[in-house]
């Protein structure tokens, strides 16, 4: 009776090396999984802990009054990322306004630029490289060290006749 007491543990095989290694194994796995646990309740915040931790309560009226406080907890968590996200979407649009004001301007100032080079162009001398503007735009070239184009210098070209 005695030898089969030391063979039999626990309905299971005492000297089964597979059923030793598989609770060892077993016991390893929670082991880690209940240290994973407590680091993880360890590392979260107070907020995040009710959700974590199992509440048990005396009374259903108990289990509403801790769930009412976690739903009140959550929505003002909830109005605070909304009225974030106000925020950023209307700081985005004054930017983007900003922006396109700006685009707006650049463009009134170029059309009056534009216009001013071709009332201009026809007061230069044809003898003048400044006479062809689409030569000078190829011919400039933008400095990025200074941030400014650099413009050919004016030519006035003479031709001799023989």
């Amino acid at each position: 009776l005695r030898m089969l007491e030391r063979q039999v543990v626990g309905g299971e095989q005492a000297e089964n090396k597979d059923l030793k290694e598989k609770r060892k194994r077993q016991k390893k796995y929670a082991d880690e999984r209940r240290m994973q646990l407590v680091a993880a309740l360890q590392q979260s915040n107070e907020d995040s802990s009710d959700w974590v931790l199992l509440n048990v309560y005396d009374s259903i009226q108990e289990e509403v009054r801790a769930k009412s406080k976690l739903l009140e907890k959550m929505q003002k968590k909830l109005r605070a990322a909304e009225t974030e996200i106000q925020d950023l979407q209307s700081e985005f649009e004054l930017e983007k306004i900003d922006y396109l004001g700006t685009i707006r301007r650049l463009e009134r100032d170029l059309m009056l630029f534009q216009q001013l080079l071709d009332q201009v162009q026809s007061l230069v001398r044809r003898d003048c490289n400044y006479s062809n503007l689409e030569k000078i735009k190829r011919e400039s070239v933008w400095d990025e060290e200074n941030g400014c184009w650099k413009i050919p210098e004016p030519v006035i070209q003479k031709t001799h006749l023989p």
